[in-house]
């Protein structure tokens, strides 16, 4: 039997900060997601919203891997690269999320693709949407 399961993840006031779905609810629903995430993405190009750094922050007060973090970013679609997106002249990468599990997404300025970095215990794992 499958359990179709939502866990929320929530602030110290209560506020959703996160919404995880077990693995076969996110496969019934995903490619409807997915198609409103691509058609909201299309609504705002050229628009990039605040950078949460201070999502950003958690994430490396919590951070536990055995390795340091690396805010070096190379775009796999166009070879735009620096080695610290935070403070690199031009701020070529747009921070568009970061969480406590060690998840952060940057934007491409150069080409406009998402570039996502995938911490976990014993590697990273890079991945990239060509631009839309």
């Amino acid at each position: 039997m499958r359990t179709h399961r939502i866990s929320y993840v929530v602030d110290k006031s209560g506020n959703i900060q996160a919404v995880q779905l077990s693995e076969d609810l996110w496969n019934r629903v995903s490619e409807y997601v997915l198609q409103k995430e691509k058609a909201l993405h299309s609504q705002e190009s050229g628009v990039l919203r605040p950078e949460p750094m201070e999502a950003f922050e958690e994430m490396l007060a919590c951070w536990d891997f055995p390795y340091p973090y690396s805010p070096a970013v190379t775009c796999p679609h166009c070879q735009s690269q620096t080695d610290d997106w935070r403070s690199a002249e031009g701020h070529p990468f747009h921070l568009l999320n970061a969480n406590f599990g060690g998840l952060v997404a940057l934007r491409c300025k150069k080409c406009g693709a998402l570039v996502r970095f995938k911490h976990f215990k014993d590697h990273v794992a890079v991945e990239c949407d060509a631009p839309e």
